[in-house]
């Protein structure tokens, strides 16, 4: 059983490590997105090339390649493996060995994970993204928003392991986002749609 635990957080991390938005901008011939807004590889700075199209394709991208670590982990090994493939994918996503361990700040794949694993989760944490975009135009705030409250409602519901999980994916994404919580108190943040 350990094997396909390790196996299943190697193959999370596999998943996780692909890059969408780095191979979606260069298929599309836009400059390097490194060298764009943020230099993030993500889909909030695929945005800021003013190409929509391929900001929507990162984020289902990078969402989708969670949610076929977990299911495919599942099948496989069971829910705990599915867990670890979570974290996996959450990690390859972040710390990706194909550039440096410099990739994304792992929003969507954070969906992604939390669909395969509790979709109604992902529901909530999409609504409150939205509630929080819509109201302040600030990406990195509605994610951090969304992502406490995640682990709050989980435990609310009694997924005792996965508000655990969720908590430590939470606490990651909030030290990727280091730099936009220190602009966010500056006042200096981009709000969605602007480029920098």
């Amino acid at each position: 059983m350990i094997g396909i635990y390790i196996a299943a957080l190697v193959l999370g991390y596999l998943l996780g490590s692909i890059p969408f938005g780095l191979i979606l901008t260069k298929l599309a011939g836009t400059q390097d997105l490194r060298t764009v807004g943020s230099g993030n590889i993500g889909a909030t700075n695929v945005l800021r090339t003013g190409r929509k199209g391929l900001a929507a394709a990162t984020l289902l991208g990078d969402a989708l390649k969670g949610t076929a670590a977990v299911l495919i982990a599942a099948w496989f090994g069971g829910a705990e493996a599915a867990m670890l493939a979570a974290l996996g994918a959450f990690l390859g996503h972040l710390f990706p060995v194909w550039l440096k361990f410099k990739g994304g700040k792992g929003v969507a794949v954070y969906i992604g994970v939390l669909l395969g694993l509790f979709w109604p989760g992902a529901v909530v944490f999409c609504v409150l993204w939205l509630a929080t975009a819509l109201t302040t135009r600030y990406s990195s705030l509605s994610a951090l928003v969304a992502a406490f409250i995640t682990p709050i409602f989980l435990w609310w519901f009694g997924h005792l392991a996965l508000a655990a999980l969720f908590a430590v994916l939470t606490l990651l994404l909030v030290y990727m986002h280091r730099e936009n919580i220190k602009r966010l108190q500056a006042g200096t943040e981009s709000r969605i749609g602007e480029k920098k």
